[in-house]
C-alpha cells in the first residue's frame, strides 16, 4: 500500500529548477494555496533561486542532496532538464518523497523504465505532468472520440509548427542537446505526441525522419512521421522550430466514418470544424470549450495539480503516474529509432 498523508494537513512541496516551467508550478501552489504549502526552492543558478526566493518567501537550497537532507518535503516537483530527471526522481524517491516530473519523463527508454522501478521501490508515488490534458478543448474531444461518435476512425493529422530562434537554443547550454533536452520531437512537441495514444489509442508503428535544418543544435529542429495504430487508423505528425515570425499553429484533425473535427489555434485551443452524422448534447459546448491562450503550456497545471493532491490524499487515482509517461516516451523513443534506421518501428519495444 502506498502511503497516504493526512487530508488535515497541507502537502508539502518542493521545487527543482526555477526557470520558465517552474512558474506553472509556483501559480498552481499559489492557486492550492489551503492544499500545499511550498517549503523549498532548489536551483544551481543563484539569481534565478534568489528571484524565486524573494517571490515565494521559501527556503533555498542550491543542490538538491541538501534540500533532501534538509527539509521535510512530501513531494518534489522537478521542472529541470529532461535529462536529469532520472537521476533527481531516483535520488528523491530514495530519500523517501513522492515526485512530480515535467515533461519528458526522460530522454532515454531505459531510464524511464529506472525511475518507474525506482518509486515502486520507495513506495513512493511519481507523477509524470501532462496537463495539455485538461485544456477544455481536448476534454471534450477525447469525451466525443471514447463516445464512439467518429464511427471507425480512418485518418489523424497533427501540426506543430512553432518558433524557437537561435538564442533560445543558446540561452541555456542544455538546450538543444541528445544528453539533457532532445529536440522538437521529444521536447516541444511532447505534448502532442502524447494525444496520439491518449486520444486515438495505442499506436502500432511509426515511421519518422527528423532534420536539423535552421539552428546550431544537436537535436532536430524539424520531424515528420507516419503512424498505424492497433485499431488500423492511420495517421501523420509534422513538427518544425522554424516557423516564421512566430508559432502558428498546433493542430489534430480527426477523420472518422460518421464525423469530421479539426482543432487547431496556436496550442489546440479553437475547434475550426465539428460535425456529426448524429447530433450529442455535447454539441452545444463546443463554443464554451474555446479559449484564448497567449502560452503554448495551457491552462491544465491547476487542474493536473488537484488531481495529484487528491491522490496524494487517498481521495483519487493518478491520471498520469509514471506507467503513464512510459507510453509517450515509448512512442518518441520508437520515432527516433526509426529516423536514426531508416525503418518502420513496432510497438511495443520490447516484451
Amino acid at each position: 500500500m502506498l502511503p497516504i498523508i493526512p487530508a488535515a494537513r497541507p502537502i508539502k512541496l518542493a521545487i527543482v529548477g526555477c526557470g520558465r516551467i517552474a512558474q506553472r508550478h509556483l501559480e498552481a501552489a499559489r492557486h492550492h494555496a489551503q492544499a500545499v504549502e511550498l517549503v523549498a526552492l532548489c536551483d544551481d543558478d543563484p539569481t534565478a533561486l534568489d528571484q524565486a526566493m524573494a517571490a515565494t518567501g521559501a527556503a533555498g537550497f542550491s543542490d538538491l542532496k541538501t534540500l533532501l537532507d534538509h527539509t521535510d518535503a512530501d513531494l518534489v516537483a522537478l521542472c529541470t532538464p529532461s535529462g536529469l530527471h532520472p537521476t533527481q526522481t531516483i535520488q528523491c524517491a530514495q530519500a523517501g518523497r513522492h515526485v512530480m516530473t515535467e515533461k519528458p519523463m526522460a530522454t532515454h527508454w531505459r531510464d524511464g523504465k529506472r525511475m518507474v522501478e525506482a518509486c515502486d521501490a520507495a513506495n513512493v508515488r511519481l507523477f509524470v505532468v501532462k496537463q495539455n490534458r485538461h485544456n477544455p478543448t481536448l476534454q471534450l474531444l477525447r469525451r466525443t472520440v471514447r463516445k464512439g461518435r467518429f464511427g471507425r476512425i480512418y485518418l489523424v493529422q497533427v501540426n506543430v509548427f512553432w518558433s524557437r530562434p537561435q538564442d533560445y537554443y543558446d540561452s541555456a547550454p542544455w538546450r538543444g542537446t541528445w544528453e539533457f533536452d532532445g529536440g522538437a520531437l521529444m521536447n516541444q512537441a511532447s505534448h502532442y505526441v502524447d494525444l496520439l495514444d491518449w486520444l486515438i489509442g495505442p499506436v502500432q508503428s511509426v515511421q519518422a525522419m527528423t532534420a536539423t535544418l535552421g539552428r546550431r543544435i544537436e537535436v532536430e529542429d524539424t520531424a515528420v512521421m507516419n503512424l498505424e495504430w492497433r485499431a488500423k487508423a492511420l495517421g501523420t505528425m509534422s513538427v518544425t522550430m522554424l516557423t516564421y515570425p512566430k508559432n502558428l499553429e498546433g493542430s489534430i484533425t480527426i477523420l472518422g466514418e460518421t464525423g469530421t473535427v479539426r482543432l487547431s489555434g496556436v496550442a489546440v485551443n479553437r475547434f475550426e470544424h465539428w460535425e456529426f452524422a448524429a447530433p450529442d448534447p455535447d454539441d452545444a459546448e463546443v463554443e464554451a470549450a474555446n479559449y484564448q491562450t497567449s502560452s503554448v503550456y495551457g491552462q491544465g497545471h491547476l487542474p493536473y495539480y488537484e488531481n495529484v493532491l487528491r491522490t496524494l490524499h487517498g481521495e483519487a487515482h493518478a491520471e498520469t503516474d509514471g506507467r503513464e509517461g512510459l507510453r509517450s516516451l515509448e512512442l518518441l523513443i520508437a520515432a527516433y529509432l526509426s529516423a536514426r534506421d531508416g525503418r518502420k518501428v513496432s510497438l511495443p519495444l520490447e516484451y
